[in-house]
């Protein structure tokens, strides 16, 4: 499927509006031919994403049960993506994604175009082959906020079905500096917009996702092309492509993930009515008010610490809760909760 041993690699920027991707990504267009001898192509979403996507529904229009268009504008770009590297890996003619809409395809071949990577096929026809610059190594730079880590994992996913090499480059700002080098450009965010984003942006989590691992978070001031951490990381990516036999890994990881996050939830609820039952129990047994005042801070202490295991992942508690994947609460760590909430309820029944 692979072209004659072409190497394709795709490195996202990601950090708030006015950090400095898009000159970092426009230095890295220039440098890596240069001094690397790697092709590198730029898809700069401000350009590829029309500005009436982002636009919120005029009051009183009718409800739209599809994707928000900023979302729908995103997914077909990816789309665009895909085929463009279909066509690169395979040396097929480029085709149309087919849910895509033609003004995106327009805007994204236009990009193509601009930077060498299409030639016409004979016929004419609005027919194209893909191509890049020498037989080096391809680096498409995508310089966007992708502040969510959904927004990134998107593309890693794309990476990891055609085994491309993948790398990301968090660039730090203060947001008082993105404020105000925002408020000099030609057509600026509003400042709520930029703090919005600066409250939800997720930095990539190197120790939390596998796939998040060919990072690198640097501070703006720092993010130049002749960065020698940025060429390093390129140059790792490329040695290290994605493998599609990391899928299954990747997927058990997210999934113990969901499971643990699960089991918390569960726990919480079923301690909350092993509580109330065991309060019960002690006002059926006629004890003091002040001593179900003390019982309650016990119970409560202990369904604390019981959670704080679950989360933590760090005693037997939670190995029996999390065991499995996602047993029952109820059946397996919850026991042990049970057994010692019953401890402690019996110590004030039989004074």
């Amino acid at each position: 499927m692979r072209m004659s041993g072409a190497r394709l690699g795709l490195c996202v920027l990601c950090g708030l509006p006015a950090s400095g991707k898009s000159t970092l990504a426009r230095g890295l267009r220039r440098r890596l031919p240069q001094h690397q001898g790697w092709a590198c192509a730029l898809l700069t979403y401000d350009e590829l994403i029309p500005p009436e996507a982002f636009r919120a529904r005029e009051p009183g229009a009718e409800p739209d049960p599809s994707l928000p268009h900023w979302k729908q504008s995103r997914r077909e770009l990816l789309q665009c993506l895909e085929r463009l590297l279909q066509a690169l890996l395979t040396g097929d003619p480029l085709a149309a994604p087919g849910p895509t809409s033609q003004p995106a395809w327009e805007r994204f071949l236009a990009c193509c175009h601009r930077q060498g990577l299409l030639r016409s096929m004979e016929g004419g026809g609005h027919r194209y082959c893909a191509q890049t610059a020498g037989s080096g190594p391809l680096y498409i730079i995508l310089d966007d906020n992708f502040y969510y880590q959904s927004m990134r994992y998107e593309v890693f996913q794309l990476a990891r079905k055609y085994s491309l090499s993948y790398c990301q480059i968090f660039l730090e700002s203060p947001l008082e500096c993105c404020l105000q080098r925002n408020r000099l450009r030609s057509h600026p965010l509003p400042d709520q917009t930029i703090h919005l984003m600066a409250s939800k942006i997720e930095m990539p989590d190197l120790k939390k996702n596998a796939w998040e691992q060919n990072s690198l978070i640097l501070q703006s001031s720092d993010c130049t092309s002749e960065n020698e951490q940025i060429i390093a990381l390129l140059a790792a990516a490329l040695e290290n492509p994605v493998k599609q036999t990391e899928e299954n890994t990747e997927q058990k990881e997210a999934d113990r993930n969901i499971c643990a996050a699960s089991a918390v939830h569960q726990a919480d609820q079923t301690c909350r009515r092993l509580v109330s039952q065991a309060m019960k129990e002690a006002r059926d047994k006629n004890i003091l008010p002040s001593e179900l005042k003390s019982l309650a801070e016990e119970l409560n202490k202990l369904k604390a610490e019981f959670l704080e295991d679950v989360r933590q992942g760090n005693s037997l508690k939670s190995q029996l809760s999390v065991q499995n994947q996602c047993s029952d609460p109820d059946t397996s760590g919850i026991s042990v909760f049970q057994l010692e909430a019953a401890n402690i309820v019996n110590k004030y029944i039989f004074k």
